[in-house]
């Protein structure tokens, strides 16, 4: 009870403030009295006290009596020999400084209703100094908006030391508006530059609010003029950058090239990498631009190699890249974790789209199919049931990768040609070899992995198997799959009856064991 009888006597005394500055010019030194409350140590008297500065600079804001152009020092305003009303909006702009960087400060406040309040007050302020501009313009119709303030903000939720994930939240609702939008980007991009920059080791928390910020970014897909904004005009001029989808698009092109030419981290790597073919790549002026960050993310190996794929799938098909080497580093990637990582069904479906044309020559597809065989081996039987008919799918695409499973008039093998530590399709020597890997998996302990590989018993069926039902199957599904299956009623354990314990007269159990 006491403490809301003194957040009340606080919310009172500061009303009377407010009002005795609004009302007479003479009692502006009352504007210290309330900002020196923003640097109370309790957290109801700051928020009593941003509510007072939200309600006494945003009237001062509309109602024009702040300084507008150049703002002088404020040794100079109080030296100058200025009008009175000048100096008072000189000064009275200071003020209203000292009060948003306060609020740039309360950003990381140990309490979130803090935080959410100085975020929510500052950007009520972009928005009224957007209507009611604190500089000059240029020429007539030019647009105007408070980028020192907005970058306060956006410099505040990127913070290097604190996770920000929750005030980021907050302010996703702003991005809605596209001019916020756009210069949340442009912002974005130079508040990483500047942390960045001479930093021999940036920390991986301001990587993290970096890319939740950049992530919440999402263009529009249709072309044509941008109208939702948060600063509102009375009209809108065609020549504004800021109305036109295009130069949205050059803003988040530089937004993420700026972010992505650093060494990241490999958990913001992978994230990135998660959501470049369907978040990223769609909204860039030149796709073509993100190949080096790709092929570097490529070159990694492991999962990030595996979620790079994506990105340069699109890249080689619609945008005509020329990638060296590609096949053999996809080759490279396939090794035994490949059955056992997180993004297997994602690596394998890109696997097959970029195996399914029919212009590959014989032996890549050979030694593709090859080197799964023979990793076969060893995968679990969920990984089976999908690469079984993937491997029968490549010979289904290639005819002449068929001798893989019948060689007519070829030599008896002795030994394997095939060269599984080859890292170079071309010279592993699988076109000379034979898909025994597939017969030995016929005696498989599962009957339906069993079943997949005696496919190749028979000749193979024109249609290809579609392995998209497949790549998502786990081992749990299997086991309840096998737990519904009923069977036979009654199941014969042997074909001749046992007659007596130790069986019939022939087993060697009979031979040397009598029982007395």
């Amino acid at each position: 009870m006491e403490g809301d009888a003194g957040a009340g006597d606080a919310r009172r005394a500061l009303g009377h403030l407010v009002e005795a500055v609004l009302a007479s010019r003479g009692e502006a030194n009352a504007v210290f009295d309330i900002l020196a409350v923003l640097q109370s140590e309790d957290q109801e008297e700051i928020q009593e006290a941003v509510h007072a500065c939200s309600r006494l600079f945003g009237a001062l804001l509309a109602r024009g009596e702040l300084f507008v152009g150049q703002l002088p020092s404020e040794e100079m305003v109080l030296t100058g020999s200025r009008g009175a009303n000048r100096k008072y909006k000189m000064w009275m702009r200071h003020r209203y400084h000292s009060c948003c960087n306060r609020l740039g400060e309360l950003l990381a406040h140990s309490s979130f209703q803090v935080k959410e309040l100085a975020l929510s007050t500052l950007m009520k302020f972009v928005q009224l100094e957007g209507e009611h501009p604190l500089e000059k313009p240029k020429w007539e119709g030019n647009y105007l908006f408070p980028h020192q303030l907005f970058m306060l903000v956006v410099g505040g939720l990127l913070s290097p030391e604190e996770d920000r994930s929750l005030l980021l939240s907050q302010f996703q609702e702003y991005l809605e508006h596209d001019d916020i939008r756009y210069h949340t980007m442009q912002a974005a991009s130079d508040t990483v530059a500047r942390v960045t920059d001479g930093r021999p080791e940036v920390p991986l928390t301001f990587w993290n609010n970096a890319f939740m910020l950049l992530s919440s970014v999402s263009l529009p897909r249709q072309e044509g003029t941008l109208s939702s904004f948060y600063v509102k005009h009375t009209e809108l001029s065609d020549k504004w950058k800021v109305i036109h989808l295009k130069e949205h698009r050059k803003a988040f092109q530089q937004m993420w090239l700026r972010f992505l030419k650093h060494q990241l981290p490999l958990r913001v790597c992978k994230k990135v990498l998660v959501i470049m073919h369907d978040s990223i790549l769609p909204y860039l002026a030149q796709p073509s631009l993100m190949i080096d960050f790709l092929t570097r993310a490529y070159d990694i190996g492991g999962a990030i190699s595996l979620l790079a794929l994506n990105g340069l799938f699109i890249l080689i098909h619609k945008h005509n890249l020329e990638y060296p080497d590609f096949y053999r580093k996809l080759y490279g990637l396939l090794d035994p974790s490949v059955f056992h990582v997180k993004y297997r069904a994602r690596f394998f479906h890109l696997a097959d789209l970029f195996l399914s044309s029919s212009h590959l020559p014989a032996y890549l597809v050979a030694a593709f199919a090859k080197r799964l065989a023979r990793l076969a081996l060893t995968a679990p039987p969920e990984a089976l049931l999908m690469v079984l008919p993937f491997i029968c799918n490549l010979l289904r695409r290639h005819p002449a990768c068929r001798v893989l499973m019948h060689r007519p008039r070829g030599p008896e093998l002795d030994a394997d040609p095939y060269d599984p530590a080859e890292e170079d399709p071309a010279q592993s020597r699988a076109l000379e070899s034979s898909l025994w890997e597939l017969q030995a998996l016929q005696q498989h302990y599962h009957p339906e992995v069993s079943k997949a590989a005696s496919t190749i018993n028979q000749a193979l069926s024109v249609p290809e198997v579609s392995i998209a039902p497949l790549l998502e199957v786990t081992a749990f599904e299997i086991f309840e799959r096998d737990l519904k299956k009923k069977g036979p009623g009654s199941v014969p354990l042997e074909f001749i009856p046992a007659r007596g314990l130790l069986g019939r007269r022939e087993d060697l159990c009979a031979q040397h064991f009598t029982l007395s």
